[in-house]
């Protein structure tokens, strides 16, 4: 039997810990520096929202009034705990942030604020920060692999698999040997929570996930390197992560192809300011109304082709009461696209609520769509089904939506994007958001990670 068989945990926790830069592809760096901007300028997104400012409020006053590490929405700094919390709970609330689709779960959210935050206490180097953020999201992707479609039918997985990631990701900075690492795994999944039933009261707790992720995780890295000890067999003990939380575990998937796949580069950007599950079909329609010229008030039916983990996390949202709410509010979504023409980040705040999209909102449904359950999660095909006034049917399809891999963002429209967000909140002048992209750019010959927008 082979070590993989044997123990596949004690596979991930070597990878985590022993990687070095020269084992992970240029391409691969390369797009850990594109996640990163994307990140950034996700962050600066959330100033301002109530929940975001309400955690960092709270660890402020829990935390010391200066430190190494940055507060990225008011340049503030503190602890590596308190800035990571904080950071965390802004990169989730504008709906921004990256995605890795056979995991369906949002790695930047976890990895980026505890790994930006460590590395700026220690002085660490842009090359070790990219290095320990390859690791967070290999780590993090696997495990949300490994705990399956039922686990996230009930757990935020961004939440749950964040836990082990975000430690994963500390725990290469504090340069943990593969014991020690294998005991942050313990002691993260053991904190790992993190449930949906938030959404169908327009509940704050989808920051309260990504912030306590990246805390919990950020203090079991710290309590291995002091010697603490965790459950050896977190993900597929007996009563480990998988027996408590998922019906079609499959503990292969943890070490899936360590060092020769890299699921980083598998991660997509997210081009809608809403819910990921809501992407395929706003893509297909999209297309369909550009294709016929269909204007909004001629379109009398939607019927939006789905797969199952859409119907679960959208299904329950059906008169979103917020902004963020109306994020995971399929109707609302093909709604703006129809009416607004985008569902970006202002069209959501000008018009969620707006008389012509919430009609809109109406006239859609969704249906479970064998093919394309079948496909999820490894692909999120959009197919939609429109019925216009003049009693047309019409049909359209999209096998990879924009920001996939196969479909993604170029460096200019990221770019672009990073721009809009830093503006949408005052999260950062036009002058301040360009140099931090250049710092972006070269973070991998930077001998010491910069604080930015200083």
């Amino acid at each position: 039997m082979s070590m993989l068989q044997a123990d596949p945990t004690a596979d991930l926790a070597r990878f985590a810990a022993t990687l070095k830069l020269a084992d992970i592809p240029p391409p691969v760096l390369r797009r850990a520096e594109d996640l990163f901007l994307d990140w950034l300028a996700s962050a600066l997104a959330g100033k301002g929202a109530r929940p975001v400012e309400s955690i960092t409020r709270f660890m402020r006053s829990m935390g010391p009034a200066d430190g190494p590490s940055q507060i990225l929405i008011d340049r503030s700094r503190s602890s590596p705990l308190v800035a990571a919390v904080a950071n965390a709970a802004a990169s989730h609330f504008a709906e921004q942030d990256d995605v890795h689709n056979g995991s369906v779960f949002h790695p930047a959210a976890v990895v980026f604020p505890p790994a930006l935050a460590v590395a700026q206490a220690l002085g660490a180097s842009g090359a070790d920060l990219l290095v320990a953020s390859v690791v967070g999201y290999e780590v993090g992707i696997r495990v949300g692999e490994f705990l399956g479609r039922s686990h996230y039918k009930v757990f935020h997985t961004t939440s749950t698999a964040g836990t082990v990631a975000a430690a994963a990701a500390v725990g290469w900075l504090l340069k943990l040997s593969p014991d020690q690492m294998r005991h942050a795994f313990g002691s993260a999944g053991t904190q790992s929570a993190g449930l949906w039933e938030f959404l169908r009261t327009a509940a704050d707790s989808k920051q309260l996930h990504t912030a306590h992720a990246a805390g919990a995780g950020l203090t079991a890295a710290y309590l291995a390197a002091d010697g603490f000890t965790g459950a050896r067999h977190i993900f597929d003990g007996p009563q480990g992560m998988a027996a408590g939380m998922s019906s079609d575990a499959d503990a292969s998937r943890l070490a899936d192809g360590l060092g020769t796949r890299w699921t980083l580069a598998e991660t997509s950007f997210k081009f809608h300011a809403s819910c990921r599950h809501t992407h395929p079909a706003a893509d297909a329609l999209q297309q369909l109304m550009r294709e016929h010229d269909l204007a909004a008030d001629a379109v009398a039916r939607v019927t939006a082709q789905v797969h199952q983990g859409a119907i679960d996390v959208l299904g329950p949202v059906v008169d979103p009461q917020t902004v963020h709410q109306a994020k995971f509010s399929m109707g609302t979504v093909l709604g703006l696209v129809a009416v607004q023409g985008r569902a970006g980040l202002t069209e959501f705040d000008a018009a969620y609520r707006d008389p012509a999209v919430v009609a809109f909102r109406e006239r859609v449904q969704m249906t479970l769509d064998d093919e394309v359950d079948r496909a999820y999660p490894a692909r999120w095909i959009g197919k939609v089904q429109v019925t216009t006034t003049d009693g047309r049917q019409l049909a359209a399809r999209v096998d990879e939506p924009k920001g996939d891999p196969g479909n993604t963002l170029s460096r200019p429209e990221l770019e672009d994007k990073a721009m809009r967000l830093a503006a949408y909140r005052g999260g950062a002048s036009p002058a301040e958001m360009r140099q931090a992209i250049d710092q972006v750019w070269n973070l991998a010959n930077t001998s010491a990670v910069p604080r930015f927008f200083t």
